[in-house]
């Protein structure tokens, strides 16, 4: 199986100089890559204005991560942009955020065709570098873990210091139960961390109760409420991190609020004061970033290594946080992050998860008798039926549903997201979203870039995206 594994780094300043260069450089060709294929676009959009016909027209230029490749080396040597500095970095780098353009054009087209999943994606657009992440891909050259365990090789950049000991993966490697496939470096919460994507020889491990499905209700009362086959109920408190930490934040807020801070209209940069005290203030944000970081792993590896099979809401995360009243809560509480992490870890004990249909009236629901209320405010706290004598707090009757969804599973991975994942019923005849989609906002079927060119199949192989490069499988 393929793994992550991340190391936070101590570089010097001349090392974090050089990681930032390289950063740059993947920016800087993700912005040529798409101004170069985006000029093709507006010259024949210009052209058609003058009567040119479509034959005549300027050809399309290619966004597949090959052809990418081959005009930017033609060009980072004649273009000004590049011929100065180019040598500085590692190719790595430049494929870094060519990589990143043509999967940003795929993603596009997919999604002008009709063929993406999700909100209409936009063509590509050039990154600023003042809000661009900073990150860079390796995948050839020098890498390694050093025998130490306490410096890591990366290419162009030589051997840099981890700020913890990197014994895990240098154990595996020198073991033969691990074999680096690339390397990513990023900038995040004020410190860089370098993450090696390994495949790993890893045995199953059995889970104390494979018998036993256990049904997760979220929520911001209690984070998690879990009600398991066998009848037990389990609630597990919600550590709300953000509100043990808004006190200090505001503390720090206001201060950073009467220095002199940056003003893009007037070109006026930030004081030395300002910078410092929003230093001191991002420390809090990061330092509840990871407690609830901490605290979701921990809950989720305490779950898979105990039940063989999981039943998870669909949840409109993204929805939910529209409102404006417990936005705040539901973020600190990280539901779209706890099913994630109980998605992929199921995948390492060969466990079964089973994610219940988005319209699946849990909460509504009898799990004594299976009668349906019509309505149920969420101001309710407790589920009172109309049909039997049950009275019973609304998430634990929501966590009894969605255990018993386990009952009706058919055989499959049931993983979320698999072809075969295991989907619940959709009573009251819920098939269909509330909203219908405006016409405005239906995808065409045209080419991407505004043309009606006959689809033309783009099958070169590229390299996989960081997001891709990450994902545990």
């Amino acid at each position: 199986m393929v793994q992550a594994y991340r190391f936070a780094l101590d570089p010097n300043a001349a090392e974090e100089q050089a990681l930032r260069s390289h950063c740059g450089a993947a920016r800087a060709a993700y912005n040529w890559a798409v101004s170069w294929v985006r000029a093709s676009w507006a010259q024949r959009a210009a052209e058609a204005t003058y009567g040119i016909g479509e034959a005549e027209l300027t050809p399309w230029r290619p966004w597949s991560l090959p052809s990418l490749r081959k005009a930017f080396n033609e060009a980072k040597r004649t273009d000004p942009r590049f011929a100065g500095w180019w040598g500085e970095n590692s190719k790595e780098a430049y494929s870094t955020g060519l990589a990143n353009a043509a999967a940003a054009f795929d993603n596009y087209a997919k999604s002008k065709n009709g063929k993406r999943k999700g909100k209409p994606v936009g063509a590509p657009r050039r990154k600023s570098k003042r809000k661009a992440r900073l990150a860079c891909r390796f995948t050839t050259g020098a890498i390694r873990v050093e025998p130490d365990g306490r410096h890591v090789t990366l290419p162009r950049l030589g051997t840099i210091r981890v700020h913890e000991r990197a014994d895990a993966l240098r154990e595996r490697i020198a073991a033969g139960t691990a074999r680096i496939l690339s390397v990513t470096v990023r900038h995040e919460r004020g410190r860089w961390f370098v993450s090696f994507q390994t495949e790993v020889k890893r045995d199953l491990v059995r889970v104390a109760r494979p018998d036993v499905a256990v049904g997760i209700d979220l929520g911001v009362k209690h984070l998690a409420v879990m009600a398991d086959s066998a009848g037990e109920i389990r609630y597990e408190p919600n550590p709300k991190h953000l509100d043990g930490s808004l006190k200090l934040l505001r503390l720090h807020s206001r201060r950073v609020s009467r220095r002199q801070g940056p003003d893009r209209r007037t070109g006026h940069k930030p004081s030395k004061r300002w910078e410092k005290a929003d230093r001191e203030r991002n420390k809090v944000h990061h330092r509840v970033a990871n407690q609830r970081a901490d605290a979701l792993h921990k809950l989720t590896t305490k779950i898979r290594a105990e039940y063989g099979t999981v039943v998870v809401e669909d949840l409109n995360v993204a929805g939910m946080l529209k409102n404006r009243r417990l936005a705040r809560k539901i973020a600190d509480a990280g539901f779209g992050e706890i099913r994630r992490q109980l998605t992929y870890k199921g995948r390492r004990n060969a466990t079964h998860t089973i994610v219940a249909n988005r319209w699946y009236p849990s909460s509504k629901t009898c799990s004594n008798c299976g009668a349906v209320k019509a309505k149920l405010p969420l101001h309710v706290r407790v589920f009172d039926c109309d049909a039997c004598p049950l009275v019973m707090d609304r998430d634990e009757n929501a966590a009894h549903n969605l255990a018993a969804l386990a009952a009706a599973a058919t055989t499959g991975t049931g993983v979320a997201g698999d072809l075969d994942a295991v989907k619940a019923s959709k009573p009251c005849g819920a098939d269909r979203k509330t909203r219908t989609t405006r016409p405005g906002r239906t995808a065409g079927t045209g080419r991407a870039g505004g043309a009606t060119l006959p689809h033309q199949r783009r099958e070169e192989a590229r390299d996989r995206t960081q997001a891709e490069a990450l994902t545990l499988w």
